[in-house]
């Protein structure tokens, strides 16, 4: 009898555990998986498994879940779920999945296709825009980039593009050819003198950002699942190499993002998990690289045990993590910070390693700062992660000259060389729907715009010539706003779905001082 009550507890308690893992796996798939993906494996928000958590505790998980990320677009449930529903989802994507993921060499040639052989390109453009005032504008809304004559502001080719796709376009040297990323792994290569799609490739399952080498010739993929960067040759997106992220003890990490640094023929890439940052040499003749070590090849010196293959991997080890940065423009410095960091950092690459801290309590967003001259010097200027502030600070001695107040945390700042204004957005918070004008003689702000109240106004840019500004307004109704960059008034509205970033050409190709690179 007693056994029996016992086996009959015990189906109880089986079935009310299946129970509350159906209702977990129910509200991860109504509330979660349209940003990170039905299995867990990521989409436009990052992979959530146990081995691409590792800097996340539980408790913070808890927090994240119920009030939202700051500079990101993830938002609290704390008035949708109550407590038990979001400490039941923390449990959840903390759980290892049924099968681990994979994604080989074997599986990113698989994937890669040809759908226009190079040889019938056309020699010129099929059209009569100026090639290099384009602008590939990503509209997340419904999955769509539309290429826009940057001097008319007409569309000339909508196309429907990967799912989750990152917005950062890149561009071949001479800005004949664009290249896309999507967050599902997918890069995907396209002709903008005939407007066709000339190849795709997979180059992992949860990706972060690509990245063209200065010569052309590569393009790097920079993934969160698998811990891997890829390079492709970047003529038809054919795989070359899978580089392993793992540290010299053997952890492994998830890539942050990668960069090229044209005058250093390099990848620069930024890694999650370990406090690292890795260079990875494309040039002909690579400097050979020490296993093992982190500081500078010096010439002369090769007894040790060295690299002298294509691609190796320099490695700077850091006290810290460094999640986002952008160089200045020599590309001689990463200026960066852990996004739960308490200040940020300057790593000087030709000595591999730390030269200064900086008064910046983490970065919002990669490449989301800026740098121009002021009174003879050399400045950057970024938002803030948390709070109302824009830094700007002295690139000779590290130092904050101004905090500018701003109505709350920004995501993107942009400027051009052309123009006396930088634009800053306020991301998040009441003021969303805020941009602010900075000038750059004085570092006051002389404007506040708001181009559709209600809405989130973001992530300006410029036309080649600096002379208009184009906003986006982050809606399903929203629009791409072009501004007189002059006058500061509006010129155009073109209605689009969510368009979250636009990139022209010519700034990309030239690495303007005003833009991301």
């Amino acid at each position: 009898m007693i056994k029996t009550m016992w086996a009959v507890c015990a189906l109880s308690i089986i079935a009310a555990g299946a129970a509350l893992a159906d209702d977990t796996a129910s509200l991860y798939k109504q509330h979660c998986s349209e940003c990170h993906g039905v299995t867990r494996l990521g989409g436009m928000g990052p992979a959530l498994l146990p081995e691409n958590l590792g800097r996340l505790r539980k408790k913070e998980a808890l927090e994240v879940i119920r009030t939202g990320r700051a500079a990101t677009q993830m938002a609290g449930f704390a008035e949708v779920l109550n407590t038990d529903q979001i400490a039941a989802l923390a449990d959840y994507i903390y759980q290892p999945p049924a099968e681990t993921p994979t994604w080989t060499m074997a599986d990113i040639e698989a994937s890669h296709e040809i759908l226009m052989p190079l040889s019938d390109l056309p020699d010129k453009p099929l059209h009569s825009s100026d090639p290099l005032n384009l602008f590939a504008v990503v509209e997340a809304g419904d999955h769509h980039v539309t290429i826009l004559d940057g001097d008319a502001f007409l569309p000339l080719w909508r196309f429907p593009s990967r799912f989750a796709l990152h917005g950062g376009a890149k561009y071949s040297p001479d800005g004949r050819f664009m290249y896309l990323g999507s967050r599902d792994g997918w890069v995907s290569k396209y002709d903008l003198h005939s407007f066709n799609i000339v190849a795709e490739i997979r180059a992992g399952i949860n990706m972060r950002n690509i990245a063209v080498s200065g010569d052309g010739r590569y393009v790097m993929a920079a993934n969160y699942l698998p811990h891997t960067l890829v390079l492709l040759n970047a003529s038809d997106l054919s795989p070359i190499k899978t580089i392993d992220v793992v540290s010299k003890d053997g952890k492994s990490s998830r890539v942050s993002a990668v960069y090229t640094a044209p005058p250093r023929n390099s990848f620069i890439a930024a890694l999650k998990d370990i406090p690292e940052i890795w260079e990875i040499d494309y040039s002909d003749n690579p400097r050979p690289v020490a296993r093992g070590v982190v500081h500078s090849w010096t010439p002369g010196h090769e007894e040790g045990e060295f690299d002298f293959g294509p691609f190796p991997v320099r490695k700077v080890v850091l006290k810290d993590y460094l999640d986002d940065f952008f160089f200045d423009q020599t590309y001689e410095h990463v200026v960066g910070a852990a996004r739960d960091g308490k200040s940020g950092q300057v790593v000087n690459l030709d000595a591999g390693r730390k030269i200064a801290d900086i008064d910046l309590a983490g970065m919002p967003h990669l490449g989301s700062g800026i740098t121009f001259d002021y009174k003879g010097h050399a400045v950057l200027a970024t938002p803030h992660l948390k709070g109302g502030v824009v830094s700007v600070i002295d690139m000779q001695t590290w130092k904050t000259i101004k905090k500018i107040e701003t109505l709350g945390p920004g995501f993107f700042m942009r400027s051009h060389d052309n123009t006396p204004y930088a634009w800053v957005d306020v991301f998040s918070g009441p003021d969303k729907d805020a941009l602010h004008v900075i000038d750059k003689r004085t570092l006051e702000i002389v404007k506040t715009i708001r181009p559709q109240p209600g809405t989130t106004a973001a992530h300006v840019e410029f036309d080649r010539y600096g002379k208009h500004a184009l906003i986006s307004v982050w809606d399903m109704d929203g629009a791409l706003v072009v501004y007189d960059a002059k006058t500061l008034k509006e010129v155009k509205r073109l209605p689009m779905k969510k368009p979250v970033g636009k990139y022209n050409v010519y700034n990309k190709i030239t690495y303007e001082a005003g833009t991301s690179h």
